[in-house]
């Protein structure tokens, strides 16, 4: 543009100050190769001047003040989308464990149990569930231990007796097995010797038919020796022997209790604490004196409220890792949830807010287990009623709703 056309439109715009608003008042310009050069720009556009300004509004005279009073306008309809479940295609599976052995397969049980075998991460898809039920493990102690009141009202008769204590929890409480915990082996406690410790694991084989985990006392050169002597007293028996740990291969304990193991046909255990890279340590060292396809993991379980959500994590990133064709992680996993009874807000009294003793320890062990079903684990260590048929129960809703199929009439069978 040159300086007598920008002259020209200085002297037309000087011209149309006055009355400029009624000439532009409901018009568009457009300007086209113009170029402003301002200080300043200030913009001045008096009402019913075509411009409209929504005033806000200061009567809040009609506003609801409470909440539950205030009206929901519902929507006359939904928006409709189609779904389409997606079959799980893992490349890998867990794998199968049989615990327990008849007397056809050279034990004394009359029935067994099998663990493991999934192929799909648990209970997300109604129709690649578990192929198993959950497994439930009642506890036994061979020697008095302190417990809570909640857990001592329902032992009070057979405390003192192992043998009697596995019968009433598989007579009255149906436990699908047993797990014997002979801390009366540790040498700081009474020290009884392995033979001592066989005798009472006989004694429970003898009373109850249903397969048996046996828990050592922790330290890792005596339950080496303990788990050796019952190894060979309970041939062919496949008990689970709970626990081999990396504390036994410093020991060098390791080789001589997965030789006995697998010379009397029995299952291991492996126990880490929360971490998935020593579970893999302690399964590649078990692999070079057992076979892969009878050990179970225990990657450790944490009661609520001081860590249940790691243990919780834990258990899927191995389940995850396993189904996507980790073979170290290929086991199936237990759950100790009577580590609930740790926690001091299971059983101690803590006023009318935390509610009644004797349901919060059961309420604190079910939660526990709930969470780790949840994870895919498929054996759960267990020791109060309630917690026992709360959680099989709801294991036992989550497979049946998921197999739920329309009633069809069957005419050929049908009774009248």
């Amino acid at each position: 543009m040159t300086d007598s056309e920008k002259a020209d439109i200085s002297r037309l715009i000087q011209l149309l100050g006055p009355g400029i608003l009624d000439v532009l008042s409901g018009k568009q310009i457009e300007l086209e190769h113009v170029e402003l050069e301002l200080g300043e720009l200030e913009l001045w556009l008096p009402l019913g001047g075509g411009v409209q300004v929504h005033q806000v509004p200061t009567d809040y005279s009609n506003l609801q003040k409470n909440p539950e009073e205030r009206k929901y306008i519902r929507p006359d309809s939904l928006l409709e989308d189609s779904f389409q479940l997606q079959d799980d295609c893992f490349p890998a599976k867990i794998r199968e464990i049989t615990l327990g052995a008849t007397r056809s397969e050279g034990g004394t049980r009359d029935n067994t149990v099998t663990v493991g075998g999934s192929s799909s991460l648990p209970f997300h898809n109604p129709h690649s569930l578990p192929p198993h039920p959950p497994v439930i493990s009642l506890d036994v102690f061979d020697t008095a231990v302190s417990m809570p009141k909640a857990l001592k009202n329902h032992l009070t008769d057979v405390m003192y007796d192992p043998a009697s204590w596995a019968k009433q929890n598989v007579e009255q409480y149906g436990a699908d097995m047993i797990t014997v915990h002979l801390l009366s082996t540790d040498p700081l406690i009474q020290d009884k010797s392995p033979k001592d410790a066989a005798k009472t694991v006989e004694e429970v084989l003898q009373a109850v038919k249903v397969p048996l985990i046996i828990g050592g006392c922790g330290d890792p050169k005596k339950d080496a020796k303990t788990f050796t002597e019952i190894a060979e007293m309970a041939e062919g028996e496949r008990l689970l022997l709970n626990s081999v740990t990396t504390d036994m291969a410093d020991a060098k304990t390791l080789e001589p209790v997965c030789t006995a193991a697998d010379k009397y046909g029995h299952c291991l255990l492996g126990f880490t604490g929360l971490d998935l890279n020593s579970a893999k340590e302690l399964n590649r060292r078990i692999y070079q004196y057992f076979p892969a396809d009878r050990l179970l993991m225990d990657l450790t379980t944490v009661a609520l409220g001081y860590g249940l959500e790691y243990s919780f994590s834990i258990h899927e990133r191995a389940r995850m890792a396993a189904l996507m064709g980790d073979a170290e992680l290929q086991h199936p996993t237990l759950s100790a949830c009577t580590n609930a009874w740790s926690a001091r807000e299971a059983w101690m009294d803590l006023g009318p807010l935390f509610g009644k003793n004797d349901l919060r320890g059961p309420l604190w062990e079910t939660i526990g287990g709930l969470t780790l079903l949840l994870a895919g684990v498929d054996l759960f260590l267990m020791m109060h009623p309630l917690a026992v048929s709360t959680l099989k129960d709801v294991a036992g809703k989550l497979i049946k709703h998921s197999h739920t199929t329309p009633d069809q009439a069957d005419w050929v069978s049908m009774k009248i």
